[in-house]
């Protein structure tokens, strides 16, 4: 979290390796994803990273079983892979019964369940989120961030959002806040999600007196 231009969409860029940092290293799952080349690093990133956009960023030509199985489709995973993976998947999500629905028959709440679940559906290290509670309304973020911290704990993947949104940053557990390029400071829940709210909230007049 962060005010506007303060670089939060610069560090998820070159966390994602789109930008290259002039300094420094980014380990991720052991690998410094500086030193690798461009190619190694297109290969990382449909292998081991996964993102979850604030427009959804599917393919309106494709079903949403098409749209979800797509990393695994561009890896050549066997179908028979690819349908073990996304059966128990889809139903997690409560999206099962949607598989053969085209992204313009589904409302906002259930295109972004769709896009997280392609987000994770090819195990990734990391999860990637920008803003993903942006284009929703307080239901589906709600549910949204219900479904991201049901896959954080019982998929084990790891989750760095970048957000506005005090009440999603309140289903996590560290958030750290950063102005002008650098960290200022970071807070950590301690399982209640209202005292949480509320520091962050705290946070955020501290940084500047107005939402950030």
């Amino acid at each position: 979290m962060g005010p506007s231009g303060s670089g939060k969409t610069t560090l998820l860029n070159i966390l994602s390796g789109i930008d290259r940092a002039t300094s420094g290293e980014v380990i991720i799952d052991g690998q410094d994803i500086t030193k690798l080349s461009n190619d190694q690093m297109a290969l990382f990133r449909r292998e081991r990273l996964g993102y979850v956009f604030q427009d959804f960023n599917l393919l309106d030509s494709l079903t949403l079983q098409e749209n979800i199985s797509l990393p695994l489709i561009l890896d050549r995973r066997s179908p028979e892979e690819i349908e073990h993976r996304l059966g128990p998947l889809m139903a997690l999500l409560s999206i099962a019964e949607l598989k053969d629905k085209y992204p313009y028959h589904l409302s906002g709440g259930q295109k972004q369940r769709a896009a997280a679940a392609r987000a994770v559906v090819n195990d990734p290290a990391v999860i990637l989120a920008d803003e993903p509670t942006g284009n929703l309304d307080s239901r589906s973020a709600h549910q949204l961030m219900e479904m991201l911290t049901s896959l954080n704990e019982r998929l084990g993947s790891t989750i760095l959002m970048v957000t506005h949104d005090p009440f999603a940053a309140s289903f996590c557990r560290r958030v750290i806040f950063i102005r002008d390029g650098q960290l200022e400071f970071e807070i950590r829940t301690a399982g209640e999600r209202k005292p949480f709210f509320d520091k962050i909230l705290e946070a955020q007049s501290v940084l500047g007196g107005k939402p950030l």
